[in-house]
């Protein structure tokens, strides 16, 4: 008889995520321009939105965002380094927490605080080392270095394992890797492209979210 291993305690990934299944990652220099995005992808159908803490004034932004959008939208903060920045995190209403590597402090940090976490990994190695520290979905990273085929072939002995590439994911392949068996995609520049900048284009943010949530919603 097979003796599996106990599993660890998890937060269960957030339920908009896992409906809607696309994070968009606004990292910019400043954070000035992230709530008239933020309101440009929530009315276009995004639901799960990453401020990163390389942001002047993310924590800011997302504090104001998490008083005012609906219940359906969670807000987290991305390159999260440290068990403090987690709880900076948490503190400004952050739902969930993204990290770039796989960091068991910030995996410890975000199960306390009871907010689901993402850190980053690339081989089998780390992404199982990171779900063994009891993390919510790990972020396959960098994606677009990786591609598809790279997908697919750690889901083969980790199918257990919910995996969120992130990283190069452009707007017209969101299809291709869900097929191949991500449970959500991270998507930055190739979806915010210049609309965080001073004089931005939100009307092209606009049809780059309603393209890529029907994408989403098309593989669901």
């Amino acid at each position: 008889m097979t003796v599996r291993p106990p599993q660890p305690e998890r937060i269960p990934i957030g339920r908009h995520l896992a409906s809607t299944r696309v994070v968009a990652i606004l990292r910019a220099e400043h954070a000035g321009r992230a709530e008239a995005v933020a309101d440009v992808l929530v009315a276009n159908g995004i639901r799960c939105l990453e401020l990163t803490l390389t942001t002047e004034g993310a924590l800011d932004v997302v504090e104001r965002l998490a008083a005012k959008l609906p219940q359906d939208v969670e807000v987290g903060v991305g390159t999260v380094l440290s068990a403090g920045d987690v709880d900076r995190a948490v503190d400004a209403g952050a739902r969930f927490v993204v990290s770039p590597t796989v960091a068991p402090e910030v995996v410890a940090a975000a199960l306390r605080r009871g907010v689901a976490s993402y850190p980053g990994a690339m081989t089998p190695t780390e992404i199982q080392a990171a779900w063994t520290l009891g993390a919510s979905a790990v972020k396959l990273f960098p994606a677009g270095t990786l591609g598809t085929g790279h997908l697919k072939s750690v889901r083969a002995p980790l199918p257990h394992v919910p995996l969120v590439p992130t990283g190069g994911v452009e707007v017209h392949a969101v299809g291709a890797w869900l097929d191949a068996g991500a449970f959500a995609v991270g998507m930055g520049s190739p979806l915010i492209g210049d609309a965080l900048s001073g004089d931005g284009d939100l009307s092209a943010l606009a049809d780059r979210a309603r393209a890529v949530t029907a994408a989403a919603g098309a593989l669901r």
